[in-house]
């Protein structure tokens, strides 16, 4: 479990404290986290009431040397559609950002540490277990 993608509640749990997935994290040697989740936690910040702090705090984390952010590119399309066209015949719909997320596990060769069942969904996806 070197390197791990976090999806957006992973972040959200580490920065509340959560015990268990921060002792995940200080195990990895990177720590992945992709545009879509960042996106994704930028629209709460907004809705709440410490945005500038919350932003203050993502900043200091994507600046961490054990984290990198990956960006959304015309292969990640590639992998997000080939998920959705599998989700669509199994008849397992997820939410469409998740699909992007689990996209850009598949291109990087990465495992996804998130708290989401429906990611169970996607064949093939490594993930990373409590």
């Amino acid at each position: 479990m070197k390197h791990l993608l976090i999806d957006t509640n992973i972040y959200s749990s580490a920065m509340r404290g959560d015990k268990a997935i921060i002792a995940v994290l200080q195990q990895a040697d990177e720590i992945g986290i992709c545009s879509i989740s960042i996106g994704e936690l930028l629209s709460g910040f907004k809705a709440g009431g410490q945005e500038g702090k919350n932003r203050e705090e993502l900043e200091a984390f994507l600046d961490a040397p054990r984290v990198t952010s990956y960006q959304i590119d015309e292969n990640t399309a590639d992998f997000y559609a080939e998920i959705l066209n599998a989700l669509r015949k199994a008849g397992t719909p997820i939410p469409t950002n998740d699909i992007w997320i689990a996209s850009v596990a598949f291109q990087h060769g990465l495992r996804l540490f998130t708290k989401d069942h429906h990611f169970n969904a996607i064949a093939g996806l490594l993930r990373v277990e409590l």
